[in-house]
């Protein structure tokens, strides 16, 4: 940056995404058709007729840089796999607040080598893990909307 050049990541990713912004939201035909036709897509005419450039953008972006592809890789690639859990992890994480391990119930002991295999078989027990917890007014929930 010291002698005005770009750092990789801009000059690689950011200002590609930049240059079909700025040709997508001035409505440069040549220049949005060129890059269409450079990375293979199939935009549909109803979506490059569109008076908002937005929708534009987004049946581009949707199939050049698709979202659930993205964060699906970036999960697979970045989680450690649940079977390289050690014991200790899997303890605090049965164990809430300033309970220990030793003072669940017997049942809910003997889940932990459950949790350890993370077996897919029909008779393995099914565990579910809530991490994070977001307060819902109760009358936004769908049983208690009014019909």
């Amino acid at each position: 940056q010291s002698k005005g050049k770009k750092p990789l990541f801009v000059q690689l990713v950011l200002d590609n995404i930049w240059s079909l912004y700025e040709a997508v939201m001035k409505r440069d035909k040549e220049k949005i058709e060129k890059i269409v036709t450079s990375l293979g897509l199939k935009i549909g005419a109803r979506e490059s007729r569109h008076a908002d450039p937005k929708v534009h953008l987004n049946a581009i972006c949707s199939q050049w840089l698709p979202i659930s592809d993205a964060v699906l890789s970036m999960v697979c690639n970045k989680l450690p796999s649940p079977l390289d859990i050690t014991a200790e992890r899997v303890e605090k994480l049965m164990c809430v607040g300033a309970r220990t391990f030793d003072s669940l119930p017997p049942e809910t002991q003997e889940l932990k080598s459950a949790f350890m295999k993370c077996s897919s078989e029909a008779t393995a027990p099914v565990i579910v893990f809530v991490s994070k917890m977001f307060a819902v007014d109760a009358k936004a929930l769908p049983h208690n909307k009014p019909r």
